[in-house]
């Protein structure tokens, strides 16, 4: 398999991508992972993540991390940012 090939499905990658305006309507792409057979770590990190509070409509604050290992599929980062 080509490593060109296994972006050719995304929706998100490569272009303007607008906001979901609902957790429903976002999308989570991934791709096959073309080491699946070995274990190694990715990790995602947003130091500068913000959401709105459902409480009180303020803005809340955090520095995320996210590490996996993948296995067959692997989250497309844009995908992620925007889900």
């Amino acid at each position: 398999m080509s490593e060109n090939s296994i972006y050719q499905n995304l929706t998100q990658l490569g272009g303007n991508t607008e906001q979901p305006e609902s957790p429903e309507e976002a999308v989570l792409e991934a791709v096959q992972n073309p080491q699946a057979d070995v274990d190694y770590v990715i990790r995602f990190t947003a130091p500068e993540f913000t959401t709105l509070c459902p409480m009180t409509g303020q803005p809340d604050f955090a520095h995320l991390v996210i590490d996996y290992v993948p296995a067959e599929k692997l989250v497309e980062s844009k995908s992620l940012k925007l889900f």
